[in-house]
């Protein structure tokens, strides 16, 4: 390597939003968290990334849940989401790009770009770093550092060192790296061999250019000359452009805003056939919609809408008039469609629809049939159309949700979703199976074939005759003898005698409260019969959970 300046690493321009995962947490959602709250983000168990109010109360990143939340009783913990920093961040990469082309992307909330043109083109190094500053601060951006160095790694620790929300751009001059580099702790280069040079004495970046790429290179190979090259200024790694993606999404804007479903969806119609038409440019099909209507007043809906097989045009007009109902909008047929209802949902009318592809998939792999259409595809065209005609409740098809007790397990989710989705994760693009969650006190498999919703009741007796019971300690008062099962409308019980029975297992639920607490005991009983019974013992009444058939 020259020592010469002109030969050190290019200049490059690096934009920097600072603590972006909560930046994207609070743009994001329907009902997202402001940023002012003290929040942090968490992977793994461990702080990744906090808001100024959080710092402020002692959090840092890289502390363990239970410090933060000693540190910050009032901490609101959020988990780590990749895909929601980067769906966030994609609007500003967009803007950088028409301000500036050449983008690389090195993390959500970090862009690198080379100084040359943008410098060229705006008059100057700081020109250009301003220009930037404001096309992402007119997005709503409060705090963005932008930052001018020989290298991505010295313009990056640039904009995150010695720049404040007021005076956004730091220029650090050509060939003056390696000094700016010098007083900066190891701990900067976010690598294995931090620890070491802690332990060796070497505290600063300047400690580590001094030892030079011979020994560095002699003790760590091509590691340590990578880290010399860092802490030096002389980081030789281009920026790497981005090929930005083709634009998929498209946004419809009304002006002025609407508040009538019909109208909104008779303006969806024809983007929606342009949205299909470019996915289908690029050999793809839509499998997840997600469906942005922005109001009047500011307020935003955000859902994730799913299909059983792709979307075309009419069904992204259906889920648009749907999530419109379901914040208060419907249209009525042949009659223009009634307006918002204020107090629910969108209080304003829609003054934009955005619809973009949340997945895809090769549109090879849902081609119609050559010779006809199989049984699946019928019963898929027909259950739509019914949707289609009766709204997104209108076709329910069974499914096994969470739970401890068998009736509740049993939900009802409209057709196309997920059943996440239908138990409380709309919106979000949820893909937790809630059924496969640990379900303390639930019965575990194989479950009873027949289970009865409103569970008839039966007696179970002792030799004597009498009802058994389950004391206070979770002991049966006697051995089950007897069980009288109803035998049907007009007729008496039958009276069998128990073959084998096994219990009692505990079902306590809610004991924080007295309304709603539950405390049961469940049994498995064969009787002489050799049916197989799921009892429930509960205050001393027995009733019938399931049967094994």
């Amino acid at each position: 390597m020259t020592g010469d300046a002109r030969a050190l690493a290019p200049r490059t321009l690096v934009v920097w939003v600072p603590d972006w995962p909560v930046v994207a947490l609070s743009r994001d959602g329907d009902d997202p968290l402001e940023a002012s709250l003290p929040i942090a983000i968490f992977a793994k168990g461990a702080v990744v990334a906090c808001s100024s109010a959080a710092r402020v109360e002692g959090v840092r990143r890289g502390q363990r849940r239970r410090d933060a939340q000693a540190r910050c009783p009032h901490l609101e913990v959020v988990d780590d989401d990749p895909v929601r920093d980067h769906r966030a961040f994609a609007p500003l990469i967009a803007a950088v790009e028409e301000a500036a082309p050449g983008v690389q992307v090195i993390q959500p909330g970090l862009l690198a770009l080379r100084a040359k043109g943008p410098a060229r083109f705006y008059g100057g190094e700081a020109s250009a770093a301003t220009v930037l500053a404001g096309t992402v601060a007119a997005h709503g951006i409060d705090d963005v550092r932008v930052a001018v160095a020989d290298g991505a790694f010295t313009a990056e620790q640039a904009a995150r060192r010695g720049t404040r929300a007021s005076d956004p751009v730091r220029i650090v001059p050509l060939g003056a790296a390696g000094a700016f580099l010098s007083p900066l702790p190891v701990a900067v280069l976010d690598d294995d061999t931090v620890s070491l040079f802690a332990r060796l004495g070497v505290q600063t970046l300047g400690a580590v250019a001094e030892l030079g790429p011979d020994r560095l290179g002699e003790r760590f190979g091509a590691r340590g000359e990578r880290l010399y090259a860092l802490a030096s200024g002389h980081d030789p790694r281009p920026v790497q452009a981005r090929t930005p993606p083709p634009e998929l999404h498209r946004e419809v804007v009304f002006e002025p805003p609407v508040s009538l479903a019909d109208q909104i969806a008779f303006g969806l119609r024809v983007p929606a056939e342009q949205f299909t038409g470019r996915l289908g440019d690029q050999g793809l099909v839509c499998t997840e919609l997600r469906v942005v209507l922005t109001g009047e007043h500011g307020e935003r809906s955000e859902r994730v809408w799913l299909h059983p097989d792709a979307f075309d045009a009419a069904a992204i007009v259906d889920r648009v008039r749907w999530q419109l109902a379901e914040q208060g909008a419907s249209g009525r047929r042949g009659g223009g469609g009634s307006g918002l209802r204020s107090g629910s949902g969108l209080r304003s009318a829609v003054t934009s629809v955005r619809i973009e592809p949340e997945g895809v998939d090769a549109a090879a792999h849902h081609t119609a049939r050559l010779f006809g259409s199989g049984p699946e595809e019928r019963v898929h065209h027909a259950l739509s159309r019914v949707q289609a005609m009766l709204g997104h409740q209108g076709v329910l098809t069974p499914e096994i949700g969470g739970g401890r007790w068998l009736a509740e397990r049993q939900q009802l989710v409209p057709w196309g979703d997920r059943r996440s989705e239908a138990l409380g994760g709309a919106g979000n693009g949820a893909t937790a199976r809630v059924a496969d969650r640990p379900w303390p006190g639930s019965l575990p498999g194989p479950l009873p074939t027949t289970v009865f919703v409103e569970a008839p009741q039966v007696a179970v007796l002792d030799a004597d005759g009498d009802m058994v019971a389950v004391d206070a300690r979770g002991a049966l008062t006697a051995e089950p003898v007897w069980i009288t099962v109803a035998a049907g409308a007009g007729r008496a019980p039958q009276r069998r005698a128990v073959d084998r029975w096994a219990g009692p297992w505990p079902v306590i639920e809610r004991g924080w409260d007295a309304a709603r607490a539950r405390r049961a005991h469940r049994f498995q009983i064969v009787d002489d019969a050799q049916a197989a019974w799921l009892l429930v013992c509960e205050e001393g009444v027995w009733t019938v959970e399931g049967r094994y058939d």
